[in-house]
């Protein structure tokens, strides 16, 4: 029996996969003490039970020690399996320490995670240096691709659409997606100057003159990246771009902004966002099932 159970925040999410997967949506109570310790019950049978617990890791920190207590919780309550899913994984950035003394958090977090759960299901996690997940995680992952869906929403709603990666990094999506979309792609060159400031060079787009620009990426946080690249398609002569990503991270300030410059901002659900319009739900439901 599958038991999916959310964490605050998460309850659209699984309950729209415990339709599709027809298991039991369980119940945490959930509050914080006037200190901002965390109390957790799982306030539904789990004895006997596969335990789904259902957690974007946007904005993780706040959510870790919670997270671990009811994975901890339905262990105690006799569940059969705890598993994970985390529509978004964080901490998949810093891969490689960099500079003496720097934490490699991707393999912290994975084994921090690794030791509370059984397995891990996640969408299209930002890797660089790391091939596969199996390489940082001791725990069973599996892994939704949902370019396809990008693609398809482009397909359906952009008229002769020309996808365009902002940076080198993004050509794996923009590929995917372009194939999707039946549609042409090109990528642009980035060179970053530190922190806060990009320099992005775009390569001839005379051929595509009369395309629709379509700026795809996997995620988007400062969204500095897409609005140069967006500012530099406008200059180019080209209509506005939209701008079609997967995870919705959004710095403070970045999403209103990029809404201003862009035709229509597109993300998928695996963060909650205004600029949801694609679900990830069927993709996410046949990983667990698999």
């Amino acid at each position: 029996m599958l038991v999916i159970l959310p964490m605050p925040g998460n309850e659209t999410m699984a309950k729209a996969l415990a339709e599709r997967l027809g298991a039991e949506l369980a119940v945490l109570d959930w509050r914080r003490f006037p200190d901002l310790e965390a109390y957790v019950r799982i306030a539904s049978d789990v004895r006997g039970k596969r335990v789904f617990i259902v957690c974007t890791l946007a904005n993780p920190d706040p959510q870790m020690l919670t997270l671990v207590f009811a994975a901890a919780a339905a262990r105690d309550c006799g569940a059969e399996s705890v598993h994970l899913v985390a529509p978004y994984l964080a901490y998949m950035r810093q891969d490689k320490s960099f500079r003496p003394g720097e934490a490699v958090s991707a393999t912290h977090f994975a084994r921090m995670l690794s030791r509370h759960f059984d397995s891990l299901t996640t969408i299209d996690p930002h890797l660089h240096r790391i091939r596969d997940l199996e390489h940082i995680f001791t725990i069973p992952t599996r892994v939704g691709a949902v370019a396809p869906l990008l693609g398809a929403w482009i397909a359906e709603n952009v008229t002769a659409p020309l996808i365009v990666g902002p940076d080198q990094e993004s050509h794996q999506w923009v590929a995917e997606i372009a194939r999707s979309a039946r549609a042409p792609y090109v990528v642009a060159r980035k060179e970053r100057l530190g922190d806060e400031h990009v320099r992005i060079e775009l390569p001839d787009l005379t051929p595509w003159s009369g395309r629709r620009p379509v700026l795809a990426d996997d995620i988007v946080s400062s969204g500095r990246t897409m609005l140069q690249a967006s500012r530099l398609l406008i200059a180019a002569g080209m209509a506005k771009p939209y701008c079609v990503a997967i995870h919705a991270v959004f710095s403070p300030g970045a999403f209103e902004n990029l809404a201003q410059l862009t035709e229509r901002v597109v993300t998928t659900d695996t963060i909650p966002h205004p600029s949801n319009a694609i679900s990830v739900a069927d993709t996410l439901a046949k990983s667990i099932s698999y």
